[in-house]
This record gives structure tokens, C-alpha cells and sequence, in this order.
């Protein structure tokens, strides 16, 4: 080898790394913003990867994508935010009740959310079908569910004047929504409603012992990530003091839960992977209406019903979609 080849193999040598990392840097970033934690996102995580797929981008391959996690702490969402919008990334993915946080973060940067609460109420978004501004997603929460779920318990409880509904009051857009819905729907049966509020597993102890003491045996419990991170906590309890306990997710059922009504939560993470595909791909948010849910899903836990000494009327029985046995 001469000396000239060997100078140009030398300088080839010397740039590769900035020609890789210039093709790094080309290459879309997407953050991706948590009030959960990595291990309880999983499930979640595999179907927003799902719908990225859909719209042409997987992580490692032409997409990178930036986690923060809150770790059931709504109080550090903000935090996260602003260094996911100081990284630059090209596109946000609020999930689980941290879109508050993203869009008080950036009003340039699009977001896609998932969650529940009333995004245009909550000034999220200006209206579902034009959102405007940077911010469109997936809303799992509409105007029939909630009163669904005290159709369900009333059917399941006939005896129990009074429900109780359980929110946690860190997720305040969300909880005040659901308190609201959940007050005319009681209201609307006939029943009173007794608020209990739990931001951590020691208040939802708490919680339980004030079931108990009131002696109420009927509970809605609405749909939050940090609850869904206790599903195993809630079956229990309600199953330890005797209560007829009706959830949003599937999850719950599965977990050993009464009964759940609801939108698939994978279903509504996969349209928010389609969402933010779309956006990678030039979209604009504004311009994305806001997608709801058209199905839900009603399951039903007979061995938690025998369990509990319920019989689960054959209307109920008739309607369901899965009956765990």
C-alpha cells in the first residue's frame, strides 16, 4: 500500500464516525412521557409499538425514541416535560394523565395523549374533531361511561343505596371529570354518592377501612394509572371487606376484579402509536380530530362473584364479552 492509499484510508477512517453519527441525528427522536413505570407499561408499550409499526417507524431502526418515567408521581411530570422539550425531540406521547404536563412544557412540539377526563373542558385541546395547536390523541373516557358503571353496580347491588366512587385526586382534570359524571348518574338512580380520594397504597388502605366502617358495598373505581398499577392491591381489598367493585379496565377482572366495563386500553395505546406515526410522517396535530372509543368491553369474574355471594343477573351475564370462570 502507498502512501497515498494508506492518507485515504486514514482520513475514511477519521470521518465514518461523524457520517454515522450525522445519519443519527437525522434519524426522528420521540419522547415518550410517563406517569407509570417501565415495568407496569409493558402491555402498554408493545401496542404503541404495535401502531408505529403501522405507520412505518420502529425504535432502533429509523426511530429513537426517549423515556421518562414519573413512577406513579404526577408531581414530577413537569420536570419530565421540560427535559424531554430541552432534548428537542420531534414529537411527545403523553400517556396516562401527563398531557397537562407536556403541553404547559411546549406549545411548538406536537403531543399525542392517551387518557381519560375531558380534553377540550380541560383546555387541552379546542374542540375533538379540530383540536388546533400542538396537541391531538386518544380519549378513552366519553359521556356513557360512567353512567354505565352505576347502571352496572345498581343491577349488581340493587340493595345498596348509597356507591362509592374512588379517584385519585393527583390526577385532578381526570378525577373532578369523573366525580361530575359520576354524581349525575347516581343522581339520575337515585342513589347518594360517597367520594373517597387515594393518591398512594396506604390512602387506598385507607380507602377500604372507610368502606367498612360506613358499611358501603357498592364502588366505582375510576380508571387511573397509578390505580392500574394497584389492580392486584384493589381485587383484594374488595374482595377482603366485601365489595361489589366495578372497574375500567379488563385488567382489573383479570386481576381477580369484580367486574369492568370499558375501552380496550391496548386498543386506545395502538390508534396513539398510529396517531404519532402520522405525525413523524408530516401531519399535523391540529388537524388530527381526537379519536374515541366505539367499543367497550364489559367482563365479568363469576369466581370473584361466588366468592363475594353474588349472583350476576343473566342480563348482565348476556351482554358480557369475556366471563372469567
Amino acid at each position: 500500500m502507498n502512501r497515498r492509499e494508506l492518507l485515504l484510508l486514514l482520513g475514511g477512517a477519521a470521518t465514518a464516525p461523524d457520517a454515522l453519527r450525522a445519519q443519527q441525528k437525522a434519524m426522528p427522536v420521540l419522547g415518550y412521557l410517563s406517569v407509570n413505570s417501565p415495568g407496569l407499561s409493558a402491555p402498554l408499550l408493545a401496542a404503541f409499538g404495535q401502531g408505529l409499526s403501522e405507520g412505518g417507524y420502529v425504535e432502533g431502526q429509523n426511530l429513537i425514541i426517549e423515556y421518562r418515567w414519573a413512577e406513579g408521581r404526577y408531581d414530577r411530570l413537569p420536570a419530565l416535560a421540560a427535559d424531554l422539550v430541552a432534548r428537542k425531540v420531534d414529537v411527545i406521547a403523553a400517556t396516562g394523565g401527563s398531557a397537562r404536563a407536556a403541553k404547559n412544557a411546549t406549545s411548538t412540539i406536537p403531543i399525542v395523549f392517551t387518557g381519560g377526563g375531558d380534553p377540550v373542558g380541560n383546555g387541552l385541546i379546542v374542540s375533538l374533531s379540530r383540536p388546533g395547536g400542538n396537541v391531538t390523541g386518544v380519549t378513552y373516557m366519553t359521556p356513557e361511561l360512567m353512567p354505565k358503571w352505576v347502571e352496572l353496580l345498581s343491577e349488581l347491588a340493587p340493595q345498596s343505596g348509597v356507591i362509592a366512587l374512588l379517584v385519585n385526586p393527583a390526577d385532578a382534570p381526570s378525577a373532578e371529570d369523573t366525580i361530575r359524571e359520576v354524581q349525575h348518574a347516581a343522581d339520575a338512580k337515585g342513589r347518594q354518592l360517597h367520594i373517597l380520594k387515594a393518591g398512594t397504597e396506604s390512602e387506598i388502605d385507607a380507602a377500604f377501612t372507610t368502606l367498612a366502617h360506613l358499611q358501603i358495598g357498592a364502588l366505582v373505581i375510576g380508571g387511573d394509572t397509578f390505580f392500574s398499577s394497584q389492580d392486584d392491591r384493589l381485587a383484594a381489598l374488595a374482595a377482603r371487606h366485601a365489595i361489589a367493585a366495578i372497574y375500567e379496565w379488563r385488567e382489573f377482572a383479570t386481576a381477580g376484579g369484580l367486574i369492568s366495563y370499558g375501552p380496550s386500553v391496548t386498543g386506545t395505546y395502538r390508534r396513539a402509536g398510529i396517531y404519532t406515526g402520522k405525525i413523524l410522517n408530516g401531519a399535523k396535530p391540529g388537524d388530527l380530530p381526537v379519536e374515541q372509543p366505539t367499543t367497550f368491553e364489559l367482563v365479568v369474574n363469576l369466581k370473584t362473584a361466588k366468592a363475594l355471594g353474588l349472583t350476576i343477573p343473566p342480563s348482565i351475564l348476556a351482554r358480557a364479552d369475556e366471563v372469567i370462570e
